[in-house]
């Protein structure tokens, strides 16, 4: 079992007090979120074509990214070469010590951005290690199981008092007397208040509708995908004042940049986890050996669309109000996405024993009508220029600046 103890919580702590009275600054309605029918599986790729497939070997030309496999072939890929560079230069740019971002279409799974980079040491692939806690992210999970199961909704209502960046035995009790905050749970999701969820899961969940919620998002099982990558460690534990940390991000529960991609793109599928993909043909010199003509593939239903429109309100919070306000604003609160409503969640957690801090942005955009969704990871020392939020952002900006969304500049 993995030492948990060595993750420290920063969380929600900058702007906790801004928390307690928020200031609505503008919302956007659920609408209709997108939904991708199940459809036929159609020709499964041979296993034999993609022998050697390598995602960190990518040569990105201007209309089209491929990747060398063994045999003289080469494998097409659905990554966007405009987004691509843009991802890569910001991981470049800033030379973090660690860095991976995953785009994925909601409506087909077609991966349009899969950047991987370390500053330093051995090279290897950000995007498939599920080393990084999950930290606040979780809080996703752990806000649909208070939906889905405990039948509560963004607009319920918790008192607390502490919990800016941990989580005590004495901040789960009610206490009319210290109470002297209350927040909707939506309001927590966005500034992403720990003690809330920690109370709220104590009341209303058990460790095992956390657990089987994780599940249904992807966590402990393999993720269907060409190149093979680490599970999403989920270990929530009975004791109360742990479980009640784990079902705020605290420890727990790993994840990669591919599968918070997907914890996205589930939200924003109105509940529903589409295989992803990210080979869409093998050549041999000009042969075309193979080419993917399958519609989107379900892996699953997570959680009922319900359940997703309830977290797509709450999770619109974070970045309307929440953690990650600042970091899709400038200094005059102008958006750098102007009339474009994402919605995400942040997560921070600190690692003692090497000083690494791991900052991630998981969401959507447009929140009413999604067209892409992203896992950001930055992974910095003490002293770092750029976090989760940030680079989420910036790609981001790449991605609709490319559309020509008005006032929507490239980073």
């Amino acid at each position: 079992m993995r030492a948990w103890r060595r993750w420290v919580g920063i969380g929600a702590a900058t702007g906790i007090v801004l928390a307690l009275v928020p200031v609505v600054r503008g919302n956007v309605g659920i609408g209709a979120l997108r939904k991708a029918e199940p459809r036929s599986p159609g020709l499964v790729l041979p296993s034999e074509h993609l022998a050697g497939l390598d995602l960190l070997r990518m040569d990105v030309r201007p209309r089209r990214v491929t990747t060398p496999l063994r045999d003289g072939k080469v494998a097409e890929l659905t990554v966007d070469p405009v987004l691509q560079r843009a991802a890569m230069a910001e991981l470049k740019r800033y030379k973090v010590p660690e860095g991976g971002v995953v785009v994925i279409e909601p409506s087909t799974g077609k991966i349009l951005t899969y950047a991987s980079y370390v500053n330093e040491g051995a090279k290897f692939d950000v995007n498939l290690r599920a080393e990084a806690p999950a930290a606040s992210v979780f809080k996703v999970i752990t806000g649909a199981a208070l939906i889905e199961k405990a039948g509560l909704n963004a607009k319920t209502e918790q008192c607390y008092h502490g919990g800016k960046s941990a989580i005590s035995a004495d901040e789960l009790q009610d206490d009319e007397r210290r109470d002297k905050w209350c927040a909707t749970l939506g309001i927590a999701m966005g500034r992403s208040l720990n003690v809330v969820f920690g109370r709220l899961a104590q009341k209303n969940l058990t460790p095992d509708d956390v657990t089987a919620m994780g599940g249904a998002f992807g966590f402990g099982a393999p993720i269907p995908f060409p190149v093979q990558s680490e599970k999403l460690l989920i270990d929530i534990p009975v004791d109360p004042l742990e479980f009640a940390r784990a079902s705020a991000g605290f420890w727990h529960t790993t994840l990669s940049p591919l599968g918070g991609a997907l914890i996205a793109q589930t939200v924003a599928n109105r509940g529903v986890t589409l295989e992803p993909r990210i080979v869409q043909a093998v050549y041999k010199e000009n042969d075309k050996l193979w080419e993917d003509t399958r519609g989107p593939t379900t892996l699953r239903r997570a959680v009922k669309p319900e359940t997703a429109a309830e977290l797509n309100t709450m999770m619109l919070e974070t970045v309307s109000n929440g953690s990650a306000y600042k970091s899709f604003h400038d200094k005059h609160g102008k958006p750098y996405l102007p009339d474009i409503a994402v919605a995400g969640k942040t997560g921070t957690l600190m690692r003692q024993k090497n000083g690494r801090f791991y900052t991630w942005f998981v969401g959507y955009a447009p929140a009413d009508k999604p067209e892409v969704a992203i896992a950001a990871l930055v992974v910095n020392t003490p002293t770092w220029q750029i976090k989760g939020p940030e680079l989420a952002r910036n790609v981001l900006r790449a991605y609709f600046a490319k559309k020509g969304a008005k006032g929507v500049t490239a980073p």
